[in-house]
């Protein structure tokens, strides 16, 4: 899939949280193709402690507006710049980049998408994707909190929304890992984004039930082509660079301890 080199327009920065963001991103010509859980790298202007450019989920495509829409999580000089974007200005992306989840051939209503924090980012294309196909995908999202847990709406749209919380202030308090439609369901196919040690703990999951499980890791990225040996994970192939190979890969390539 070709690569781009795009100056986007921020037609919307919302607030989402007070440590999120979510740009929408426009662009005056038809936007590239992007599939469901590739990433964008986008530059940092105008900070002088970022040299390097940030690596995002793609989070929506909206085709009709012709926006892709970036949730941005503000933990550093870089992100929090991006996070004070303006109306109208312009932000420079290199995208797509990785490859994305696997779309099932046949539409389903037996698919599982599990997020945590941050990490459900790239489930909401992948929910709409989903659902365009006919498939009737199911949401289990988990957070610290209630205010953690972001764009319920949107996934209500293509799929049914289970929460965790870690307080106990919104769906069942605890993990995603603990929550009780893990009992009660039958899924076949469960994709995963979010932290490593609950992504371990889903994949453990899948792997118990023999459900095919694809997990997107979030390995620290400096490129996003493959060059700087930064995100490198090891995998029954080897030593492979997530921003290339990944950053979604099958359970069954990684070794992991499930």
């Amino acid at each position: 899939m070709k690569k781009c080199v795009l100056d986007l327009v921020v037609k919307e920065n919302i607030r989402l949280h007070a440590q999120y963001a979510l740009l929408k991103l426009g662009y005056p010509e038809a936007l590239p193709e992007m599939l469901p859980g590739q990433f964008a790298e986008i530059r940092v202007d105008g900070s002088p402690t970022t040299f390097l450019r940030r690596p995002i989920s793609i989070n929506y495509v909206d085709r009709a507006k012709n926006e892709v829409w970036f949730l941005i999580q503000l933990v550093g000089d870089g992100t929090r710049k991006l996070g004070a974007a303006q109306t109208g200005g312009i932000i420079n992306v290199v995208l797509p980049l990785g490859n994305g989840f696997t779309i099932p051939q046949e539409p389903s209503d037996r698919l599982l998408l599990v997020g945590g924090g941050v990490g459900t980012a790239p489930l909401l294309y992948l929910g709409e994707q989903l659902a365009k196909q006919g498939s009737k995908p199911t949401f289990l999202l988990g957070a610290r909190s209630r205010n953690d847990l972001l764009q319920l709406k949107q996934f209500a749209l293509y799929g049914e929304v289970y929460t965790t919380t870690e307080d106990g202030s919104m769906g069942e308090k605890g993990y995603v890992t603990q929550h009780t439609l893990l009992d009660k369901a039958n899924f076949e196919k469960i994709y995963v984004c979010g932290p490593k040690p609950m992504m371990m703990s889903v994949a453990r999951y899948a792997k118990s039930r023999e459900i095919d499980c694809e997990v997107s890791l979030e390995n620290t990225m400096a490129c996003g082509v493959g060059a700087c040996l930064c995100c490198v994970e090891n995998t029954i192939e080897g030593h492979v660079c997530v921003c290339k190979e990944g950053p979604v890969f099958n359970i069954n390539k990684l070794l992991w301890q499930i």
